[in-house]
């Protein structure tokens, strides 16, 4: 068959500048909500005046809202046909208000207070959903290639971390406006808030351009007509979650996946700060380390697949992060190798090498669940089928953020003490190794019940498009 007559039965193929445009959009959004993810209950403990307690109870009631907000975003997405397209219109629309959200959430003119952190982190989340489900979908609107979307993810996790890698130089970048005492930058305490704010201002203009340029280079071609839209509703959100088997096995890996990730980069701060004593430099060298990875093995991901099959690749990645781990708890559980700076970013490198990989290929399973509904349903609700993967992608997050200061609150960590006891030093260890180490091993088990093989989605693909 003809490349022309493929791509007029909907197999799409992209060039670099719209594959690089799609991924900027995950770049501005790892630039904004990533440095929430990681970087907001450090800044609320150490910064803003929040006891870790009440931090992680706020976590959880914030994802609680998001699994009421996402169905009815979904359902807005799906039924609505907004005049710059039905998905990448709201990257404008949901992006404006995201960023200045963002912002405020790290000012500290009302330092101290619940009240004020409820509302612009609530509202920072509610807008964060107005772009990340109609961005989820869009990835399934330009095209039903199975090799394109490959590549267009393997582009889009490249893009994101290079986002990560400026959120993970975040200690280095406050550093620059933050208050010196003998001549280094303190940044964990109170007085450095105006540069945490300075510096999200930067991050969040800077992902507001790219979600322009990314609105910019998207052309949606696989999309549902109006007639189809106007049927959709919440309820189809459950109901395709019961009827759709690959989409609950993603699901809950979204869980696991994420939960791993919150939980991991909400304590890297911690144990950079307290168990290793590191400066600002020697923190964002190794938290660099987290995201490096990602340029080395994201652009192998398509060939790497082609070898060893998408779940062949889940099991070496997923298990090469658990040795990571390992290796990151025996150094620093060791006498003789405890403050070896060298050998903590080796386990950093192994384990982080493991996670991205993982964790980024599973983005191009969601267009796979997505014509897999389609297929079995006649009806291609893309926003619907990304609100519920939200859903579960936020209960991870939530998880991320309600375990770290439910162990911090347990272990009795204590942010104005300048050294932690024992006990608290061990908890930051089992946040930063141990349970996410268990959690990828039951992330292992989730995807080996994922069914949905190339062959299987060409397939499922022609078939679509012979329908029509």
């Amino acid at each position: 068959m003809s490349t022309p007559t493929k791509q007029a039965k909907g197999f799409y193929k992209l060039n670099w500048m719209q594959r690089i445009g799609f991924g900027a959009g995950d770049m501005a959004q790892n630039l904004i909500y990533q440095t929430i993810s990681i970087w907001l209950l450090f800044y609320y403990t150490n910064v803003f005046g929040i006891k870790p307690g009440a931090a992680s109870l706020m976590f959880l009631i914030v994802r609680l809202v998001d699994v009421l907000w996402d169905p009815v975003v979904g359902t807005i997405v799906d039924k609505g046909n907004p005049r710059w397209g039905k998905y990448r219109s709201w990257l404008v629309l949901g992006g404006i208000p995201l960023v200045g959200l963002a912002i405020l959430c790290f000012w500290n003119g009302f330092s101290g207070s619940l009240v004020y952190a409820y509302i612009t982190y609530v509202g920072m989340s509610m807008c964060y959903t107005l772009v990340n489900v109609p961005y989820g979908a869009l990835n399934a609107s330009l095209t039903r290639d199975t090799n394109e979307i490959t590549i267009l993810t393997s582009v889009r996790m490249f893009m994101a971390n290079l986002g990560a890698l400026c959120v993970k130089s975040l200690p280095l970048i406050i550093a620059i406006f933050a208050p010196k005492v003998d001549g280094v930058a303190v940044y964990n305490t109170p007085e450095a808030a105006p540069a945490w704010f300075i510096t999200m201002t930067i991050f969040a203009l800077v992902g507001l351009a790219l979600l322009f340029f990314c609105f910019s280079q998207c052309k949606e071609r696989v999309v549902m007509d109006q007639k189809e839209s106007a049927n959709v509703k919440v309820s189809d959100l459950w109901m395709e979650f019961i009827r759709n088997k690959p989409l609950r096995v993603l699901a809950f890996f979204f869980i696991t996946a994420f939960a791993m990730m919150s939980v991991g980069n909400a304590a890297d701060a911690y144990f950079m700060s307290y168990n290793v004593g590191a400066t600002p430099l020697l923190t964002t060298l190794f938290m660099w380390l987290g995201t490096i990875p990602a340029f080395i093995f994201m652009p192998l991901v398509p060939a790497i697949k082609r070898k060893v099959g998408k779940k062949g690749m889940f099991y070496i990645f997923l298990g090469t992060a658990i040795i990571g781990m390992a290796m990151m708890y025996t150094f620093v559980s060791i006498p003789s190798t405890k403050n070896n700076f060298v050998l903590l970013c080796i386990a950093q490198f192994v384990k982080s090498t493991g996670i991205i990989v993982a964790t980024g290929y599973m983005w191009a399973l969601v267009p796979e669940v997505i014509a897999y509904g389609e297929y079995t349903t006649g009806k291609r609700i893309a926003g619907i089928v990304n609100a519920l993967t939200g859903i579960f992608f936020k209960a991870g997050m939530a998880l991320g953020g309600v375990v770290p200061g439910l162990v911090l609150a347990w272990v009795g960590f204590n942010a104005e003490a300048a050294q932690q006891t024992p006990l608290a030093l061990q908890g930051i260890l089992w946040l930063v190794c141990v349970i996410p180490a268990i959690l990828l091993l039951l992330a292992i088990w989730i995807i080996s019940k994922y069914e949905l093989s190339d062959e299987r989605m060409d397939q499922i693909n022609r078939e679509i498009e012979s329908r029509a």
